[in-house]
């Protein structure tokens, strides 16, 4: 008898990674003009929204295809060729909580490969745009991009922004406050449309802002009113390269 396990080693064989998802949606995505940084900066909330689209498009293709081939193996790792209708569904029947298992492990997989892919395409995008950052970097906490970068942070912690990348929130967000102690503010980009007013006032008192793309915050009442809720283009211009200017102004980049 093959080991159940054997449903998820072929499922996740034959799965893209998640930044794999995410170069084939952006390579798509920004071809042509649209991967030039004046069309990008422009458009980022635009091209966060399409981008997460067609990446999530491509990973349920893709899964199907990997879940189909994992099934197919463990079916014919324990059955006989030609088995009939009856032996097949007894089978399914008697071997119930390992499909049930592996569909779970498959749909917990997805979300966290969701979020993962989304952070990729946003790291992408900002990099595309050449602005400076360090990423990954442990600070009480380890926030997806520290600006300009660890060298300044180390010499003067709080005139760096720091910026991070959840898809959703839920109270994960928590946790941000102490990764943004010391900065000159702490930045928190999503999709998330479930934020909740309470949420973003408790978060407006720590010193966070939530980034989300302009047609997110344009459309839900709360996040329209709260001033910690700011579109991608509102913190390049009124937060981002304003800092970049000091920046290079005092030899930091």
């Amino acid at each position: 008898m093959t080991d159940d396990s054997e449903l998820l080693k072929e499922f996740r064989k034959n799965m893209p990674t998640p930044d794999e998802v995410a170069k084939a949606a952006i390579d798509s995505g920004l071809a042509g003009r649209k991967g030039g940084p004046e069309y990008i900066k422009k458009n980022f909330s635009k091209l966060v929204e399409e981008l997460e689209g067609a990446a999530y498009k491509t990973y349920l293709s893709a899964q199907k295809s990997a879940w189909k081939k994992g099934v197919r193996r463990y079916c014919q790792a324990n059955l006989k060729s030609g088995v009939g209708l009856e032996e097949m569904t007894g089978f399914i029947a008697e071997h119930f909580e390992d499909f049930d298992d592996f569909f779970m492990s498959v749909s917990q997989s997805r979300k966290a490969r969701a979020g993962s892919t989304f952070e990729d395409i946003i790291k992408e995008l900002v990099r595309r745009l050449d602005y400076p950052f360090d990423e990954q970097q442990i600070i009480n906490g380890k926030p997806d991009f520290l600006m300009p970068g660890r060298a300044y942070y180390d010499k003067n912690a709080p005139d760096c922004i720091i910026f991070t990348v959840k898809r959703t929130l839920r109270e994960r967000w928590r946790q941000i406050v102490t990764e943004g102690t010391r900065g000159l503010g702490f930045f928190l980009a999503t999709i998330d449309e479930e934020v909740s007013e309470n949420n973003l006032e408790e978060m407006k008192k720590n010193r966070i802002y939530v980034v989300v793309p302009a047609s997110l915050k344009s459309k839900i009442e709360h996040y329209r009113s709260a001033v910690n809720v700011i579109s991608f283009e509102d913190f390049f211009e009124d937060y981002l390269d304003p800092a970049i200017k000091r920046w290079k102004k005092a030899g930091v980049i």
